[in-house]
């Protein structure tokens, strides 16, 4: 699927990054261990991509994606996940609950899309696909930048090596 531009959309930039060798596995420990939004951390990454247009001075809304994502987090993606959880606990593991399971995860996942359009909707149009691909900097940088707004510090070092992953082809 394309974005409003004509480029890749956030979510088929995310679904792919997200297959990546060694991202599933930092975006569920920053998740996991840290607290930060995997949605908004894939977000970030699709803003720096090859042609975003940050990279020509337009940038994008971190503050507003910040807010929008910390609403989505506490009112729809955390409560599900934790729901998804206690499924996976006795009584009702294993196997017990495994249609409701399914179904939640999908909701799950529904709910994460249609935060990243929300997000995709906050960042200007893109420039130039064919621009120069910005280096490992352009995308750790962003999500050093949005970490941080997101609450406690992190290990920057998660970030660096999510932001190599997602770059890695």
């Amino acid at each position: 699927m394309t974005s409003r531009d004509g480029d890749v959309s956030a979510w088929d930039f995310a679904v792919s990054c997200y297959e990546r060798p060694g991202v599933k596995a930092l975006c569920l420990a920053l998740q996991d261990a840290h607290g930060q939004s995997v949605v908004l951390l894939l977000w970030g990454l699709w803003t720096a991509r090859p042609g975003a247009p940050d990279q020509r001075g337009a940038a994008p809304d971190l503050a507003g994606a910040v807010r929008l994502a910390r609403d989505w987090e506490d009112q729809i993606l955390t409560p599900l996940r934790a729901v998804r959880g206690r499924l996976d606990a006795p009584p009702w593991s294993p196997g017990g609950a495994a249609a409701p399971r399914r179904q939640i995860l999908a909701a799950e996942l529904a709910a994460e899309r249609a935060l990243l359009e929300a997000l995709e909707a906050l960042a200007p149009a893109a420039a130039d696909p064919g621009a120069e691909r910005p280096g490992l900097e352009g995308g750790a940088a962003r999500l050093i930048a949005l970490s941080a707004m997101w609450g406690p510090p992190i290990p920057v070092a998660l970030l660096e090596a999510l932001a190599a992953a997602a770059a890695a082809a």
